[in-house]
């Protein structure tokens, strides 16, 4: 098969080039079942994870747990061959996106390899930082090349928009689980700690869950403060980037204003013809 630009890319050469065109690739049929491949385990991953949190039969609890040792160990495996096949390695493993692959599966990893599957799950630290796996879904969404290429851009800055509300309620939960759940009779589960931070983050206040830990409270307070900034600033970056969309970049010689209705012929503060102006200039 011959490899050109529509099928993603120049022909990679060398084993690490070709890991690498893989990795990043999304137009070729590989570089498709990858990218599928690793989105449906990471769903499976953050499933793994909430369904650990109800009451299951030990034989249900085992086999759960081998599947997260598994999904994490192929984890693994996509970590060492994106450095491997990185052309700047430094950079990719300072990359926030690759740093978060490592962070996501070092709990899981610890356990099987050192602690166990017991012990893992009463030791807090470890409980605690798994929930951050829910945080690989950012990596999907950073190029315009999101699902194939079949989303538009302004509809990928709505999922932006979205997964981060969802990560602010997922990442809050489940250190809200991992901080109450041995002390709160109100927090049985993953769902009722989501609950709460739904709740809390939007001001609501029933009062039915409190925090009876002072983890718990520093958890509440940190998920509000990251509501409050991380939500309007990424709204604004949309907004921004969709106003930005729909402006011609044109400055009216009359009265310097600069950014007009693409449809727009004159401008908008002085009048003046600005449309044809344009044209005439090209």
């Amino acid at each position: 098969m011959v490899w050109t630009v529509e099928h993603g890319g120049e022909a990679p050469r060398g084993t690490r080039e070709r890991v690498r065109f893989y990795l990043l690739d999304h137009r070729t049929p590989v570089g498709r079942a990858i990218d599928i491949a690793l989105l449906a385990l990471n769903l499976l991953f953050v499933g793994v994870f909430v369904a650990q949190t109800y009451p299951l039969s030990p034989a249900t609890r085992t086999a759960l747990w081998y599947t997260e040792v598994a999904i994490a160990g192929v984890f693994a495996v996509e970590y060492v061959l994106r450095l491997y096949g990185a052309a700047d390695r430094l950079a990719e493993a300072t990359d926030p996106y690759t740093v978060v692959d490592l962070v996501s599966v070092v709990p899981t990893l610890t356990a099987a390899l050192a602690l166990g599957p017991a012990v893992a799950a009463n030791v807090g630290f470890l409980r605690a930082v798994r929930v951050v796996r829910v945080l690989r879904f950012y990596r999907f969404t950073r190029d315009e090349e999101f699902f194939f290429g079949t989303v538009e851009v302004n509809t990928l800055r709505g999922v932006k928009l979205l997964l981060t509300v969802q990560v602010i309620f997922f990442v809050g939960a489940g250190l809200f689980y991992s901080a109450e759940v041995s002390t709160n009779p109100g927090i049985a589960n993953f769902g009722d700690a989501f609950y709460y931070m739904v709740i809390a983050l939007s001001t609501v206040g029933f009062g039915d869950i409190v925090p009876r830990t002072r983890a718990g409270r520093w958890v509440t307070v940190a998920g509000v403060f990251a509501a409050i900034v991380l939500v309007p600033y990424q709204a604004r970056k949309v907004v921004r980037a969709w106003t930005t969309d729909s402006v011609r970049d044109v400055t009216c010689p009359d009265c310097g204003l600069t950014g007009h209705d693409l449809d727009a012929s004159h401008c908008k503060a002085c009048g003046h013809v600005i449309y044809q102006e344009y044209e005439s200039d090209e």
